[in-house]
């Protein structure tokens, strides 16, 4: 008799899974009825990895379904990697995830698997068998059972104490006229897709629009130019450039028609010196990915990113709050800034913070300091997995759709012991920053400017077609041959060549 664990990676694990539907927005019953072979393949090695390809192959219009099945396939890979350090050839498939037919389809190929009928409850049952076996009797408590211990963890200085270290920004939305000149301004996320309407002679923001993308970029950037058209109620504008930032930036700024698609690092930095022209040090948390950027002059020189950990991001926040505690994303920051005693989480790994929550939810820690201790620890990921030992400057401003919460920037004041500053609208800088890159490209001459119908754009449709593979130019080509079936691929084209010229 053996006992095998996997490792505390969460890739292979049901609650991996529903947070994925989450994030494309389908339900099990959507993924059960999934009945093609084909499937995405999908990195099976860390949570972060999985993630990213999933939302990849979304902003690259992938089917839904073929992800879904990729998802299933890299669960069943995880219990088969336990299949062959045991050496079993019979398999009991016990738990939630024996609802899980995309993973079942999978295992099925490969192992003799049983689901009994009480598989969801299975652990339970065992236990009401063993009681009726063994006599089990009433426990009758003689005293006090439960006695108190101190905590596990060491503690943060209050959140509520660093607020005054923080300077909030304000710029309100100007009221839209008739023949306003504008410019579009779309940032398109991972988890959030957001627009905005500047307007030419002022740079005021007349409306904007702030959604999920729940994997589908396109239908999301829709969704954000109805809701522009909504309100602006009848008012008519005359938009004279587009411009997209943001993950899903090529495959709308091929949707928008528009040549102004340009990366999230030059849009957030254009955003936060127009704010403060002295800034030199941006702190960029969004949903899936944080970014650090130095500027001098106004002007980006450095950069990085979180390259294999979510732990420093907002969707990992959103998750383990409403998973572990069932916080909604709206209420972190008030129940976190009401915390007197922080407990200081791990800021290694997702996974490693998971289970620092679940230990201080057994210890009887509130939610208030629960919620606190995840504030300071995606902060803590931030500055030693994104910034590193990178240098901070005299002025940070930070950015993205997590500084509505309150107690973000003041955790990392609290940690940096420098003034922070949030701009007006954070989650809204990475549009409004590529609608100033569009405005100074037209005045510079690098950029025509043309006239856009925000009704036409939201009512374009789209066909999905087949894939390709790019054969690469005639001389030098940034394709470089990575696999065998592209080396392949690329002696049959160099063939077909050679036959053409005799």
């Amino acid at each position: 008799m053996g006992i095998y664990t996997g490792s505390k990676c969460a890739s292979g694990t049901g609650e991996f899974f529903l947070q994925q539907l989450k994030r494309m927005d389908v339900s099990l019953d959507f993924a059960n009825s999934i009945e093609v072979d084909e499937c995405y393949e999908l990195s099976s090695r860390c949570t972060v990895f999985c993630k990213s390809d999933c939302t990849h192959a979304l902003n690259k219009c992938v089917p839904k379904e073929l992800i879904l099945n990729g998802l299933g396939k890299v669960m069943a890979e995880k219990i088969m990697e336990l299949v062959h350090k045991s050496g079993v050839k019979k398999i009991m498939l016990v738990g939630g995830t024996a609802r899980n037919k995309v993973m079942v389809k999978h295992l099925l190929k490969r192992i003799d698997l049983v689901i009994p009928d009480e598989a969801l409850f299975f652990e339970a049952f065992g236990a009401h068998v063993w009681g009726k076996r063994n006599s089990a009797f009433a426990f009758k408590a003689q005293g006090t059972i439960f006695v108190e211990s101190p905590s596990s963890f060491s503690r943060h200085a209050p959140l509520k104490k660093f607020l005054d270290m923080v300077e909030f920004k304000k710029m309100n939305f100007e009221k839209a006229q008739n023949g306003n000149d504008c410019i579009l301004g779309v940032d398109v996320g991972s988890t959030t897709t957001k627009a905005v309407l500047v307007r030419l002679r002022d740079n005021a923001i007349l409306t904007s629009s702030y959604l999920r993308t729940l994997g589908d970029p396109i239908n999301a950037v829709k969704n954000c130019y109805n809701e522009l058209i909504k309100q602006l109620k009848g008012i008519n504008l005359r938009i004279i450039g587009v411009g997209i930032t943001g993950s899903g930036r090529k495959v709308v700024g091929l949707y928008s028609q528009t040549n102004a698609v340009y990366n999230e690092i030059t849009a957030h930095a254009r955003a936060a010196a127009y704010f403060d022209p002295e800034v030199d040090t941006i702190f960029e948390i969004g949903g899936q990915d944080a970014k650090y950027t130095y500027l001098v002059n106004r002007v980006p020189t450095d950069y990085s990113m979180n390259e294999a950990c979510s732990a420093g991001t907002g969707s990992f926040l959103e998750e383990a709050t409403k998973e572990s505690l069932e916080v909604h994303y709206l209420d972190i920051g008030d129940l976190a800034l009401g915390s007197e005693n922080p407990p200081n989480f791990s800021d290694q790994c997702a996974a490693f913070i998971s289970s620092d929550v679940k230990t201080a939810i057994h210890e009887g820690l509130s939610r208030e300091d629960i919620c606190a201790g995840l504030v300071y620890s995606i902060c803590m990921n931030y500055l030693n997995r994104v910034k590193g030992n990178r240098p901070v400057g005299k002025k940070i401003i930070m950015q993205g759709g997590v500084c509505y919460n309150r107690a973000v920037p003041a955790a990392m004041a609290a940690l940096t012991g420098k003034r922070i500053v949030i701009p007006p609208h954070p989650g809204l800088m990475g549009a409004y920053g590529v609608a100033l890159i569009v405005k100074e490209n037209i005045k510079q001459g690098f950029l025509k400017p043309s006239n856009f119908d925000l009704r036409e754009l939201a009512n374009r449709e789209v066909q999905y077609k087949g894939t390709f593979i790019c054969p690469g130019g005639k001389k030098s080509c940034d394709k470089k041959m990575q696999d065998k079936d592209y080396r392949d691929k690329r002696q049959e084209i160099s063939l077909w060549r050679s036959l053409q010229s005799l």
